[in-house]
């Protein structure tokens, strides 16, 4: 697996890691690849005139039509893989800027066969492995696991109230 030092190597994403809080469980809100065959958060290539929260926050409300706010800076990293290398092109991994979302209200994604879905922490990491490589599947479960420490150590017991604000809509 590529380590994160190499990162600067590999093509950047950003991802929504997208979630809301239900009495004492968090959600995470997931959608189908454009193959339809795997479960992923919403992620794409950053916007040259975007900041990366924003852009990650446009992609939320792309694929899953989500809409909340998103912490302004990242946090954490993971190494993605698309393709397979049977198939012209291979594997191609990226490294993906994976920031945190609350959202406030969800709306029917601009992309069609998403299937936007919330799950709870340990379903997600199980249907963000069905189909992946080991490696892969373990750089997304790491991502739950970032997430629920940085949610919780973000709660009450801080004194946080939530995400830093960004804006409350996503752009078009």
């Amino acid at each position: 697996m590529a380590s994160l030092r190499n990162a600067k190597s590999l093509p950047l994403q950003v991802a929504a890691v997208c979630y809301r809080r239900r009495d004492d469980d968090v959600e995470f809100l997931l959608v189908n690849t454009n193959g339809g065959n795997k479960w992923t958060f919403p992620k794409g290539s950053p916007d040259a005139r975007l900041s990366h929260s924003q852009s990650a926050e446009r992609e939320a409300a792309e694929e899953a039509g989500a809409l909340g706010t998103i912490e302004a800076r990242h946090f954490h990293l993971y190494i993605h893989s698309k393709g397979v290398f049977w198939q012209p092109g291979g594997v191609q991994e990226y490294v993906v800027k994976a920031f945190l979302m609350d959202v406030r209200e969800l709306r029917p994604p601009e992309e069609t066969g998403r299937q936007p879905t919330w799950f709870n922490a340990g379903e997600a990491r199980k249907r963000l492995a069905k189909g992946r490589e080991v490696k892969y599947a373990r750089e997304l479960a790491l991502v739950i696991d970032r997430a629920l420490e940085r949610i919780q150590v973000a709660g009450p017991l801080w004194g946080y109230a939530g995400p830093r604000h960004g804006r409350a809509t996503a752009h078009s």
